[in-house]
């Protein structure tokens, strides 16, 4: 695949629940690449920044991976998947969805509730990232109001489709786990297994614009820390960062590769960002 392709993310199987912010659906097929062509199906993937998943689900359903797992640091996220993966309450979390009425009353009530369960949060969770503006869960964010042709909070209420992927989900999640924690301690964790892939997408607050910052309540990160943990590490990885001077810079430092790849945002704008990994000669063919 030449790195000047753009990918269009809708030939791309979508099997994640969430509308996410920085969502790397464009980045799929390249992973895919990226594994088959310098990996056995027999690795360890780790996602230390799930967020939505998209890209190590992807992996578990095509089965590139022996097993996947996802790290998340954020409560709303993690209580998704922690429900889905980690208890027996996956079917019921789909089965809440199909039966939920999308209206303003019945979100403000949903949202009312002091104290919920750990399934009664992955609900809300769900509903919250629909219904704000570009799906965002960080506080502040706003609600939909006019949405796709005028049909505000309902623009993005998908429940059959929605209930169907969380059932997929269960229906694989033996290939699953799942971590509640912070991503830079995992990846330390399995610093020395060779036989460990990382697909890393940290937020993006490492150059100047950081973008991260107004999308996430867990935005910062060690980036420099990051970078020396992976050039430490015995298995392979690959990043994806916002495309700017100081990552650039950073990753020179550390003698990592990189290479910019063209994708299009929400709003169909063409912007590039930037893969980094410690060869990517694969990415240029």
């Amino acid at each position: 695949m030449s790195p000047e392709t753009i990918i269009n993310v809708a030939s791309v199987k979508h099997r994640s629940p969430f509308r996410y912010p920085g969502g790397k659906t464009w980045l799929v097929p390249r992973i895919y690449t990226w594994l088959t062509e310098k990996h056995q199906p027999s690795i360890h993937f780790i996602e230390p920044f799930a967020g939505g998943a998209i890209v190590g689900l992807s992996v578990a359903f095509e089965e590139l991976a022996r097993y996947v797992t996802l790290v998340e640091l954020d409560e709303q996220v993690a209580a998704v998947w922690q429900t889905v993966i980690e208890t027996d309450d996956g079917l019921w979390l789909a089965d809440q969805i199909r039966e939920f009425e999308m209206t303003p009353e019945n979100v403000d009530e949903l949202f009312s509730k002091p104290e919920v369960s750990l399934r009664e949060r992955a609900f809300q969770t769900i509903v919250k990232n629909r219904v704000n503006r570009g799906g965002i869960l960080a506080s502040g964010a706003g609600r939909l109001k006019h949405g796709e042709n005028g049909r505000g909070i309902l623009s993005r209420w998908y429940p059959d489709t929605l209930a169907k992927r969380i059932r997929d989900i269960v229906n694989i999640k033996a290939r699953l786990t799942f971590v509640y924690g912070d991503g830079l301690q995992v990846i330390e964790d399995h610093i020395d297994n060779p036989d460990v892939a990382f697909f890393i997408d940290p937020p993006y607050t490492a150059s100047s614009k950081k973008p991260g910052r107004r999308l996430y309540d867990h935005s910062e990160i060690d980036h420099h820390r990051l970078f020396s943990l992976l050039a430490q590490a015995s298995g392979d990885f690959l990043m994806t960062y916002d495309n700017a001077e100081e990552v650039d810079e950073l990753a020179a430092s550390f003698g990592f590769d990189t290479l910019a790849i063209p994708m299009k945002n929400t709003h169909h704008a063409k912007l590039t960002e930037l893969l980094i990994g410690r060869d990517l000669e694969w990415a240029r063919e």
